[in-house]
């Protein structure tokens, strides 16, 4: 069943044609937008095509062809594209409406397995989705042939989107909700622990004082500045058990001589997803912030990205 519907898309490439990039120029050309309708079989995966376009900087939506007959045709105007789905390209409730569709003055593309049937007549593109057999073992249940529509319906979609330049910026807009949302939109600023939730001690703080920040901070270490804000040091969990093994006097020790300098740092408007990578490389689990004159501006640790969602 599987090789059935695989070489069902396989096939498509050697149909794709002229029509194909018809079907391209006019729905780049669209001022407004794209309607995908199919009955059956045909409109689920119609929704999933208008779902996808919409998703990759095509406006889309889907209509109901039998609902279309019965008020919904008010939702398509001249300017729109319709794109309708029909295996045999006869499905009454489709062509019931094409003449309506053209008549308002929308452009219309069909995509169907049938390009002598009266959707492909009617269409100013036609999109040959046939088949040579369904996977059903009694060739009846639409199965390779909604498989070869949905291929079809993805490749339009990311032609389209190649077509406009649609970035994974562009992509993650409009999933502001998901993962992929997330880790291309937060940026370090958005995560960062900054004022006076920014662990910070000058470099003649004490290693006394330099711990009590650390404490009343809670991201497991503090920055050291110089007197201009510049970042020179960094003092964490792991600087303070490694001191603590030479026995050092805490109380006698100033910080400068225990930090480690020039430590790793991270720019504000770097995305988030960035200081997950670049903690993981080092083998670090907090990250400080500076601006382009190396003044620090901000803290984070993993556990912050973590509750961002961006990990």
């Amino acid at each position: 069943m599987l090789t059935i519907e695989a070489d069902a898309v396989r096939h498509l490439a050697d149909r794709l044609d002229g029509q194909f990039n018809q079907a391209l120029t006019i729905i780049l050309n669209c001022k407004g937008r794209v309607v995908v309708t199919g009955m059956g079989k045909s409109g689920h995966v119609a929704r999933k095509i208008a779902a996808t376009l919409a998703s990759t900087g095509t406006p889309a939506f889907f209509v109901h062809p039998g609902e279309a007959s019965h008020g919904d045709l008010g939702m398509i105007t001249q300017d729109d594209v319709v794109i309708a789905l029909s295996n045999s390209g006869e499905s009454a409730e489709v062509t019931t409406i094409l003449p309506l569709i053209k008549r308002r003055g929308a452009k219309l593309i069909g995509m169907s397995g049938n390009p002598a049937s009266t959707l492909a007549r009617e269409s100013d593109a036609h999109l040959n989705a046939a088949v040579d057999k369904e996977a059903c073992p009694h060739n009846l249940a639409p199965t390779a042939s909604t498989t070869a529509a949905l291929a079809l319906g993805d490749a339009l979609a990311v032609a389209l989107l190649d077509a406009r330049g649609f970035t994974p910026e562009d992509f993650a807009r409009t999933h502001p909700g998901g993962s992929l949302g997330r880790r291309l939109l937060v940026h370090v600023r958005d995560v960062m622990h900054g004022g006076e939730k920014l662990p910070v001690v000058g470099q003649s703080a004490s290693l006394k004082d330099a711990l009590l920040e650390m404490t009343r901070k809670g991201l497991g270490m503090t920055a050291v500045v110089d007197g201009a804000g510049k970042l020179v040091g960094v003092f964490t969990d792991g600087d303070l058990r490694r001191t603590l093994e030479k026995s050092v006097d805490v109380h006698a020790s100033n910080i400068a001589d225990l930090m480690t300098r020039n430590p790793k740092s991270i720019g504000p408007d770097q995305l988030a997803v960035e200081a997950v990578e670049r903690m993981q490389e080092l083998k670090i689990n907090g990250l400080l912030v500076v601006d382009a004159d190396r003044k620090l501006v901000g803290a984070l640790n993993m556990h912050d990205l973590l509750k961002a969602g961006v990990v």
